[in-house]
Order: C-alpha cells, then sequence, then structure tokens
C-alpha cells in the first residue's frame, strides 16, 4: 500500500512528464475547428456568405483608406475574414464582418459598435479587437451612409433600432462555434457614442447576447437629445445669440474659476460639474455687448445649453458645466445638431426638406417616443434579466462632453437603481464612471485613456468590481497626468499631500 507521501511525488512527477509533453505538442486549442475555407459552405437563416478569406499576417489595407497615408492595420495577425449579408425581413441588407484569428484565440468573442446614423463596418476596432486575441464581429446596421435610409423603411429603422446588432452576435457566435470547434468562453460588447446605445440596447432587450457590455458616452436618449440640440441650434439661429471662440473661453475660464476647487484641488477639471451652479449672467455685459462680456441673449442662451428640456412627461438634461470649450456657435457641437435635425426629417416627420424653423419644443418632443423613433432609444431602466445571468455592465462618461450630455447617462443610473431596489441590488453588476475633464468618448483636457477590455474582462471572470479605474492624460505623446475614475457617485478627493498630477494622490469617495 502507498503512502500518501509516494502517491503525491508520483503524482508530482506525472504532472511534471504531462506539462513538458503539452509543451512539446503544443496542441492549438481549436484543432477540432473547421478551416477557413470550409466556412464557405456553412448554412446560416435569413443570410448568405458573401465571401471568405484568410488575410495573411501585416497584409490588411482598410477600404477606403487614402492612399500615401501608410497602413495604420499593417500590424495586424493573420485571420480569416468572413463577410455575411443578413437579411431578417423583407427590406432588410445588413452587412456583417466576423474576423477569426488564424492563430492565439484567446477563446473569447467581442463585437464592436458604431458610431452616429452608423452606416459602416468598423474596421479600426475590430483591428484593436484582433490584436487582443479576440474573435470580432462588426455591422453596418443595415444601411450605408447617413438618416436618409429612414424614409420611408420601418424595417431598416428597426435594424438600425437593435435588430442587426442582436442579428449580428447571434450569427457571429454561430460562424465562431463553427471555425474553432467551441463557442466562446465569454461574449463582450464595446460600443461608445451609437455604440454605447447599442450596447445599452442589447443589456435591456437581449440580456443572453454578452456576459460583459462597455458603454461608452450611451446615446441612450437618443431621440431626446435630437429635441435638445435641436432646440440649441434653433436658439442660435438668432446672430445675437451665436458664441464667438472668445465668449466660448471667457464663459469657460469663468466655470473654471467658479468651480474648480469644489474638489478640494486647483486642477482646472470640474470633479463633479452637477454641483456646480456658475450663472452665466455674471458675465452679462453693462453696456452692449463685446468679446470681454456676454449679451442678455448670449446669457440666455448659455442658460438654455444648462437646462432640461422639459415636454411631453420628461426632462431631458442639457450639457454639463465645464464643457463650454466643446460647443460651437450654434450651441452643441456641430454632428450633434446634424444627428438631431436628420432624425426629425426622416424619422419624426418624414420630410427631407424639413427646417429648424418648423421646430416646436413645447410640442415636437411628444412625437419622440413613437414607432421606429422610439424603438431606437435604449431608455428602459429593467436589466434585471441581464443582471440575474451574472451580467456585468460598466458604462463610462466624459463631463465635458458636447454631443451626448452626461447627465443623461446619470439620470439613467440613477433611475435603473431606483428600479432595481437601490445601489446594493445593482454594484456588483453595473457602474457608472464619469471622467472629468473628458469629451466625447476621448479627448479633452482631463485623463481620457483607460484600460476598458481589462477592466470588464477581470469584473467577468475574476469578479473583480472595478473599484477604481486608473485613466491617463497625455501631451506630445508623453504622459503628463493620471487619475482614478470612481464608480459614480464617488468622486475622485486628494488626499492634501504629493503631486496632482498622480492618481496614487487620489482617493474614491
Amino acid at each position: 500500500m502507498f503512502s500518501t507521501m509516494t502517491l503525491v511525488a508520483r503524482s508530482s512527477r506525472l504532472v511534471a512528464r504531462s506539462t513538458m509533453l503539452v509543451a512539446t505538442i503544443a496542441v492549438p486549442a481549436y484543432a477540432s475547428g473547421a478551416t477557413c475555407d470550409s466556412l464557405k459552405s456553412l448554412t446560416l437563416p435569413d443570410a448568405t456568405i458573401d465571401s471568405v478569406q484568410i488575410v495573411a499576417a501585416g497584409t490588411f489595407q482598410q477600404p477606403g483608406a487614402r492612399a500615401g497615408r501608410g497602413n495604420a492595420m499593417a500590424d495586424l495577425p493573420a485571420f480569416c475574414r468572413v463577410a455575411i449579408t443578413s437579411r431578417p425581413s423583407s427590406d432588410s441588407d445588413i452587412k456583417i464582418e466576423v474576423w477569426l484569428p488564424a492563430d492565439n484565440w484567446n477563446g473569447k468573442y467581442q463585437a464592436v459598435g458604431n458610431n452616429g446614423w452608423s452606416g459602416d463596418i468598423r474596421y479600426a476596432a475590430l483591428g484593436d479587437a484582433l490584436r487582443r486575441g479576440y474573435a470580432t464581429s462588426s455591422t453596418d446596421l443595415g444601411h450605408t451612409g447617413g438618416a436618409s435610409f429612414a424614409l420611408g423603411h420601418p424595417q431598416k429603422v428597426i435594424d438600425f433600432a437593435y435588430r442587426a446588432t442582436h442579428d449580428m452576435t447571434v450569427k457571429a457566435k454561430t460562424i465562431v462555434n463553427a471555425y474553432y470547434g467551441s463557442s466562446p468562453k465569454y461574449s463582450y460588447f464595446n460600443g461608445c457614442s451609437a455604440g454605447g446605445r447599442q450596447a445599452m440596447k442589447e443589456a435591456q432587450a437581449f440580456p443572453d447576447d454578452f456576459d460583459g457590455i462597455i458603454a461608452g458616452s450611451p446615446g441612450l436618449d437618443w431621440s431626446g437629445r435630437s429635441a435638445q440640440a435641436v432646440r440649441m441650434a434653433q436658439i442660435f439661429e438668432k446672430e445675437d445669440a451665436r458664441l464667438s471662440p472668445a465668449h466660448l473661453s471667457l464663459l469657460h475660464n469663468a466655470v473654471i474659476a467658479a468651480c474648480d476647487m469644489q474638489d478640494g484641488v486647483k486642477d482646472g477639471l470640474l470633479a463633479n460639474p452637477a454641483a456646480c451652479t456658475f450663472d452665466p449672467a455674471v458675465l452679462q455685459c453693462k453696456n452692449g455687448d463685446g468679446p470681454d462680456c456676454l449679451s442678455a441673449a448670449q446669457v440666455a442662451a448659455v442658460r438654455a445649453i444648462y437646462s432640461p428640456l422639459k415636454s411631453a412627461g420628461r426632462e431631458i438634461p442639457g450639457l454639463a458645466r465645464g464643457s463650454e470649450l466643446n460647443w460651437t456657435e450654434g450651441g452643441w457641437s456641430a454632428p450633434a445638431r446634424t444627428t438631431g435635425v436628420d432624425h426629425f426629417r426622416y424619422l419624426i416627420f418624414n420630410d427631407p426638406n424639413w427646417e429648424l424653423a418648423k421646430f416646436d419644443a413645447s410640442t415636437d418632443p411628444a412625437r419622440l417616443d413613437q414607432g421606429e423613433s422610439g424603438a431606437i432609444n435604449a431608455r428602459d431602466p429593467n436589466l434585471k434579466k441581464f443582471f440575474e445571468r451574472g451580467g456585468k455592465l460598466l458604462t463610462y462618461h466624459g463631463w465635458n462632453d458636447p454631443q451626448i450630455t452626461p447627465l443623461a447617462s446619470v439620470t439613467y443610473y440613477q433611475h435603473m437603481v431606483a428600479a432595481s431596489g437601490g445601489t446594493s441590488k445593482v454594484s456588483n453588476s453595473y457602474r457608472l464612471f464619469l471622467a472629468p475633464g473628458m469629451n466625447h468618448c476621448q479627448g479633452g483636457d482631463g485623463p481620457d485613456s483607460f484600460d476598458k477590455i481589462g477592466t470588464i474582462e477581470q469584473w467577468v471572470e475574476k469578479g473583480k468590481a472595478p473599484e477604481q479605474i486608473i485613466a491617463s492624460h497625455s501631451k506630445g505623446g508623453a504622459v503628463d497626468r493620471t487619475r482614478p475614475l470612481c464608480p459614480y457617485p464617488q468622486v475622485a478627493t486628494y488626499k492634501g499631500s504629493g503631486s496632482i498630477d498622480e492618481a496614487a494622490n487620489f482617493a474614491c469617495k
């Protein structure tokens, strides 16, 4: 009879020999899968596989890239590229691409989101996912170009709203399974702006699709944002209300001077703009107007930008204080204005000739939640099914965002917490991170670069909920400031000593 020590010793030697054998053979994790070329014969419901190709390492050229600017995707590893057309309705024409690492697949899947009205495949985002070893996919959401596709095509609007993203996800997972011989261990969605809206819609409507979701600057209230942007554009149609770059700089500096020290440190950033009550009336000209003061009309316009639009039984927030340098002479950013006008032209009034002058802020917002326009929104606070199956949702938003107000993310979070029974019920499933000084998705005076994918992986795969996320800001290619991003409602608070440019000297409180 063997002693316990003898059994342990033999077991250890056996494990060591097994490890050496595995290292020698180096069997790929997906050896039982198919070849890339064989995917041509794969049958997918309501879809056709248009092309399948092996792309050698370093050879991918992004379609439409300008000649003479180099190849930003020359560092991509080899992958199997699958192009699909899906037609879940008689008027659908959804283009999908699925990229599959030829080697070193990490066993996971990542879908990527879109921008604006989103009529294209997001090649750069696909490349980012592929570099990390993910099988990945993107869709054009069923159209090309801007919002004009919606005119007379309600089924295409439904594709844009939610169907194309879900359809892509289901088909991509089928292809992953066919190619590797196994389903992905974990599935993630990563999107910002319109992609953030897609992310939130997935969590709300299709809770089984993803284990972890990253929703950056999400266009939760897509139609409401359109109404606010159109309202602002209409106000700034008046010549005396427009703000020059000098006026915007004057206004921003006054806001910072009034509220910068609320977090205990003078750093040019507002840690919590929602707590800033700066009134632009302090800048009103005593006589006439000029570059160093604001006219009465400009003061009224600035107040309108900060204020919510209250209509149709709901409140649509304005922009946060501190975002002024990102405004245009027409108030909200130009992309927000364009998106808003197109929304009313092609989804609300079905009139490509509709103009700003026709907008009525007292009655038109009531139309926003009707029909296909309402289907685009991702305002449902009920995330119970996503949470119950263990899903993790990470939302981030820049406080200086001029396109989609961060206050909308705050409002949604508050409604979701209330619907879920309190913060303690959701803190292990959903966290919102607000980035001081960050613009729309990225950029700005504040730290805007952080590892979103690594953070969600640790949360989903290791159960490590993010207590903070370290973000960095770079200037001239070198990091010049780091700062922790804190889960709402906490803010990064200076400890009282050390450099204000080092994250270690701040705590989330």
